[in-house]
């Protein structure tokens, strides 16, 4: 279902979906979370990315158009080759949203995403909390590139938010190149 005025602002991108945690964990999350994220987004949910294949899963979405792809891995694991995810992201310039659960917000985690994905310079969208009551006071106070919450229940104003605020956010980084 696509809402109306979803259409995000210049090229529609695809985005992919990171979490963190153990794979079952960023799994069961993206697969919670990720088709209402996707919905409130105007976004086709996708597939997943190969997790074990980064420069030819990341080759594959050129061209694939507006979607949401979630990475099932955390996107600071290690690879067999030495790299991690984060560090494949950057050099493609593939812009990603992530998402963190209510509970994950009680850690260090969201601040540690944030600056792995700046360490490696990957274009973030931004953070999405899933389930639980959104705090925005809280989350400005964090300094951190938040987007806004959202859980299966929220009411379709609360998706029209999102989607402006993600809309513009993505304004900001395709004006960047």
């Amino acid at each position: 279902m696509t809402l109306p005025g979803a259409a995000l602002p210049g090229p529609t991108p695809t985005l992919v979906l990171l979490a963190a945690g153990p794979a079952p964990a960023v799994a069961g999350l993206q697969g919670q979370a990720g088709p209402a994220l996707a919905a409130a987004l105007g976004l086709h949910w996708s597939d997943p990315l190969n997790p074990l294949s980064p420069d030819e899963a990341l080759a594959a979405l050129v061209g694939v158009g507006p979607a949401l792809v979630p990475l099932p891995r955390d996107p600071g694991q290690p690879l067999a080759d030495g790299r991690h995810w984060a560090a494949a992201l950057g050099p493609w310039r593939q812009p990603v949203l992530v998402l963190l659960a209510a509970d994950q917000l009680q850690t260090g985690l969201p601040a540690a995403l944030t600056a792995l994905l700046a360490q490696w310079q990957v274009p973030c969208l931004g953070l999405v909390q899933w389930g639980g009551t959104w705090q925005p006071e809280l989350r400005r106070l964090e300094g951190l590139p938040w987007l806004g919450g959202l859980e299966a229940t929220s009411p379709p104003e609360v998706a029209a938010d999102l989607r402006r605020v993600v809309a513009a956010r993505w304004a900001g980084l395709d004006a960047q190149g």
